[in-house]
């Protein structure tokens, strides 16, 4: 089992790397080789491999830059997975591609005004040049008619590269006082449970007797989320109160004070219900769904 790993210096790249390579055959390719704003230059890279997997988590992730740069957004999150798609049909091969949970405008709620989740049946509607592209990825990785699995999580940390979790452990040592967004809601994802996840997924593949039998089974779209949701400021409290509790902190953490959207404008709009509901790809391959406060404490205390 050979398998083609994309942005392995990316956060949940990095992850993935660390996750397979102790049982599976990880090819890495210099970024000069596997630059996805050259697709045909990905194409070659791919036609010379020839891997038996691809697995994507590669993408233009800056999302207020994305509304400046919509170009290279659009070949990193939609053109480039597309050829990935193309180069793994023909080859016979299988991706796993990973989307957002911004693919959708955040305004799914039931008769009172309560959040709901989102499903995969749901119908897309992204307010943001980053959700387009990364729904455009989808739609041509579906339209290839390659094997693959796309997962959608949200709101991903981990102990490695930029993400909110690092952030906020800096800002905590610099400053007494955060203000942060308290009503765009969603479910923190270690990039560390996402990699295992894959894992898990993966070594199920390995087992069948018909691998053919198994894609027609699993193929197509999934969220994963773990269980649960909160705000960037309960999101913010939680990594405080687990900071001090492991003494990550040597001081007091700073008081955090919830502000709404309209208080923090940026040049992307967010949603705000993030929530995907994680209950299908828990039914299709047997996963135990973790809530986003046992991971990020794992993540923290380790």
């Amino acid at each position: 089992m050979r398998i083609l790993l994309t942005g392995s210096t990316g956060q949940l790249g990095n992850a993935l790397k660390s996750a397979l390579q102790t049982t599976f055959e990880i090819i890495l390719v210099p970024r000069d080789q596997m630059d996805f704003c050259k697709p045909e230059l990905v194409r070659e890279t791919i036609q010379r491999i020839r891997p038996d997997i691809i697995i994507n988590p590669a993408a233009f992730t800056a999302v207020d830059l994305a509304e400046a740069e919509p170009g290279t957004a659009r070949m990193i999150n939609a053109v480039t997975p597309g050829v990935i798609a193309d180069e793994a049909k023909k080859l016979g091969a299988a991706l796993i591609h990973y989307s957002t949970d911004y693919v959708f405008d955040g305004s799914k709620c039931d008769a009172e005004g309560g959040l709901l989740a989102y499903t995969e049946s749901d119908t897309p509607c992204p307010i943001n040049v980053y959700g387009k592209t990364k729904l455009e990825g989808e739609q041509l990785i579906r339209a290839s008619g390659c094997n693959h699995l796309i997962f959608r999580t949200s709101w991903i940390y981990s102990k490695f590269g930029n993400n909110f979790l690092l952030t906020m452990l800096r800002f905590a040592k610099e400053r007494d006082e955060l203000k942060i967004v308290n009503d765009q809601w969603g479910a923190p994802s270690s990039a560390a449970w996402l990699a295992k996840a894959t894992q898990a997924i993966i070594a199920q593949l390995l087992k069948v007797e018909s691998p053919a039998q198994w894609w027609s089974q699993h193929n197509g779209l999934y969220h994963l989320t773990p269980t649960g949701r909160t705000s960037w400021c309960g999101f913010t409290e939680e990594i405080f109160r687990l900071a001090i509790a492991e003494q990550i902190l040597e001081k007091a953490a700073p008081r955090v004070i919830g502000i709404p959207t309209s208080a923090y404008p940026t040049p992307a709009t967010r949603p705000a219900n993030s929530c995907l509901n994680s209950a299908l790809v828990q039914e299709h391959f047997s996963l135990t769904i973790p809530s986003w406060q046992s991971e990020l404490a794992i993540c923290m205390g380790s």
